[in-house]
């Protein structure tokens, strides 16, 4: 991500226009149903041009995130900020790292919309795959310290912890590829793709034998963790809004993509000298995944990868449809409308290895 990018999403700003809510009766909900709190109340709003408007809520003593619905009209299961909750309730439970949720409101009434509030994480957040910010010898921790994250995600015992109802097991890539597909094919004004068109065929034609179902995070990047201020350790994981119950492979898959990924479309290590910054290989980066898994290797696992890019096309494509409509006007939305010829590229040069 470049320095403008990173400089757009990080830290918080005062509130914008549009997103301001009554605070004192937000304070006074908080007295009610947030263990410990005490004010006075100062809210920001996070840079981060998330789907769900976040906010650090500042007091004397601590401070919070508040991550809320849109205002206005949504579609259907969109902005599901209660089924954020439910997951980081249910992960919490099993000491994964994630910020502890302290309550969640379905009443319109305190602030215009349903929100939760959580403990805000202090650590730091790295916006560059190659994480130029640590020593070439620590490298390799931050790496480990990722991989043992993702692993310890899908061996959670997803029934055990209350979330056996967070989503439909079975029959996740076929699901999936119906779904982006139908999306792809349904936005005329967005365009075909040559690549894409093909990849799609070979996605359906090549779906592996067998399935599995864990909790999968659906975006499973460095710059969605937060490590501690000093240490190779992961303290918290963000931006739990695709997640649900899905194949880990397909989540291991989309996390390790990062090694194919150009920089410039989101944190990825494509051109990296990987040897020289002291990163792990792919093949050795997969290896501490199955050890830590349980596993013998990953077949199909090109099937995966493909799978995942051809998702990040699809998203990227529905972009690309908004840009034009006029309904995305900002410059990282024309940008990634851009990039998706390179990601539907990406997905087929995956299947045909």
């Amino acid at each position: 991500m470049t320095a403008i990018a990173q400089d757009e999403n990080s830290g918080t700003t005062p509130v914008r226009a549009g997103f301001a809510f009554d605070e004192a009766r937000l304070a006074g909900w908080m007295a009610d149903h947030v263990a410990g709190f005490a004010g006075p109340l100062t809210v920001e709003q996070f840079k981060g041009g998330q789907s769900n408007p976040t906010y650090k809520l500042v007091t004397p003593g601590k401070s919070y995130v508040l991550r809320r619905k849109p205002s206005g009209a949504l579609l259907k299961g969109a902005h599901a900020v209660e089924r954020e909750a439910q997951v980081l309730i249910g992960l919490g439970k099993a000491d994964f790292p994630v910020a502890h949720v302290h309550a969640l409101c379905t009443d319109d009434d305190v602030i215009g919309t349903w929100f939760y509030i959580m403990d805000m994480v202090e650590g730091r957040i790295f916006w560059d795959a190659t994480i130029p910010e640590v020593s070439r010898d620590a490298r390799p921790a931050y790496f480990d310290a990722m991989n043992a994250t993702i692993a310890a995600l899908h061996n959670v015992d997803f029934e055990a912890v209350g979330l056996g109802d967070y989503g439909r097991p079975g029959n996740y890539f076929e699901r999936q590829i119906t779904r982006w597909s139908k999306q792809y094919f349904d936005d005329a004004e967005a365009g075909r793709d040559p690549d894409m068109d093909r990849v799609i065929d070979w996605l359906r034609d090549n779906i592996p034998a067998g399935d599995e179902t864990a909790i999968v995070h659906g975006d499973f990047r460095i710059d969605n963790m937060i490590f501690h201020p000093t240490e190779p350790r992961v303290l918290a994981v963000l931006d739990w809004e695709l997640s649900t119950l899905g194949h880990p492979l397909a989540d291991f898959a989309y996390h390790a993509m990062m090694y194919h990924m150009p920089p410039y479309i989101v944190a990825g290590l494509a051109g990296a000298d990987l040897a020289a910054l002291n990163v792990p290989s792919e093949e050795d980066y997969i290896a501490a995944y199955c050890a830590r898994t349980g596993r013998d290797g990953i077949p199909n696992y090109r099937f995966y990868t493909a799978f995942n890019f051809f998702r990040l096309a699809a998203i990227f494509h529905g972009i690309k449809g908004r840009v034009i409509r006029g309904t995305a006007s900002s410059a990282q939305a024309a940008d990634r409308a851009r990039r998706f010829p390179e990601l539907a590229a990406l997905a087929w040069a995956q299947a045909v290895q």
